[in-house]
């Protein structure tokens, strides 16, 4: 008879506070054969707070070419997995994808829980339309970036982005200059943490603001899309 393959379980874990952390998750960590860790230190931490004991291993983007080869015949060979990263969901601006991946071409069953990320409560907190957006995640640091900026130029879904503090005001800036300064935008820092809070205004205001008062913390920026402009009848 055929074994039975294991399930590769994909777990957000909290982007803030501990207590986002699901039932569901705490479960599903603890009956795993093996959890996969970004860090295994910061991990390590998150699940002594909620009990959980299981095996770890390290997987994170230096390693997981290599690893997920042997991941994925653990889960031929029945194991149970579970994937973390630091914080949030694993493959979002995090390691994930190439495991999951492999794993789908491998007939093997891919449960992603639903949980925590960053920048679902920072696109409503923005006070922009929410009912159609894109995620732009992190944009290129040196190659590229210009160009993808342009291409956001007609954009009119709401966007989305995730950027560091020391690069935050050249982003905004950059922005600026590419969707014009008076585009309304948000920043959201610190999500789901103790200082966290959200700052409107349009990117000009915004990139003055952060000018005068560098940010701390995990940022996502929001920015509405472009305005269609309504034709006029003859």
């Amino acid at each position: 008879m055929p074994s039975i393959m294991g399930t590769l379980y994909i777990v957000p874990t909290p982007v803030g506070n501990m207590e986002d952390m699901t039932l569901r998750a705490i479960r599903t960590l603890r009956e795993a054969d093996l959890i996969l860790a970004e860090d295994t230190r910061t991990s390590g931490r998150l699940l002594k707070h909620h009990g959980i004991e299981g095996r770890m291993m390290s997987h994170h983007k230096f390693n997981e070419h290599g690893t997920a080869a042997s991941i994925v015949e653990r889960l031929k060979g029945g194991q149970n997995v579970a994937l973390i990263s630091d914080a949030g969901t694993p493959g979002i601006s995090d390691p994930g994808f190439l495991l999951a991946r492999e794993a789908a071409r491998n007939g093997i069953t891919v449960q992603t829980l639903p949980g925590p990320t960053a920048c679902i409560p920072a696109l409503v907190n923005s006070g922009l339309p929410c009912d159609r957006f894109c995620f732009e995640g992190f944009l290129p640091q040196k190659k590229g970036r210009q160009t993808h900026l342009e291409s956001l130029r007609e954009e009119t879904r709401t966007m989305v982005f995730y950027e560091s503090p020391h690069r935050l005001l050249k982003t905004l800036q950059q922005l600026a200059d590419v969707l014009g300064g008076d585009r309304p935008a948000s920043v959201s820092r610190e999500i789901s943490k103790l200082h966290e809070e959200t700052l409107r205004g349009t990117l000009n205001e915004l990139a003055t603001h952060f000018n005068a008062a560098p940010p701390r913390g995990e940022i996502v920026i929001v920015v509405a899309g472009k305005v269609k402009q309504k034709k006029l009848k003859d």
